[in-house]
């Protein structure tokens, strides 16, 4: 949650890329860009991927890291 945070309170500079399962269980790799906390739960993302805002739920994501902004441009490559 805290590398979320700091992408959110400062988009310029971080992104966060992430490993996703989504409710079908598919595991994904995602680049994306922290909009707001959406409760405890979930968070607002834009989703440099997709090039579209997607809800992620907290509790499916997983190996979170904090990448530099200035290395992604939209749209990253789903990673095969």
């Amino acid at each position: 949650m805290q590398m979320i945070a700091r992408a959110m309170r400062d988009p310029d500079n971080w992104v966060v890329e992430l490993s996703y399962n989504d409710a079908r269980g598919k595991q994904t790799r995602r680049v994306v860009s922290p909009i707001r906390f959406a409760g405890q739960d979930r968070f607002l993302a834009l989703c440099l991927c997709a090039e579209a805002c997607r809800q992620f739920r907290i509790d499916r994501c997983s190996d979170v890291q904090l990448k530099p902004a200035h290395e992604y441009v939209m749209p990253v490559a789903f990673p095969a």
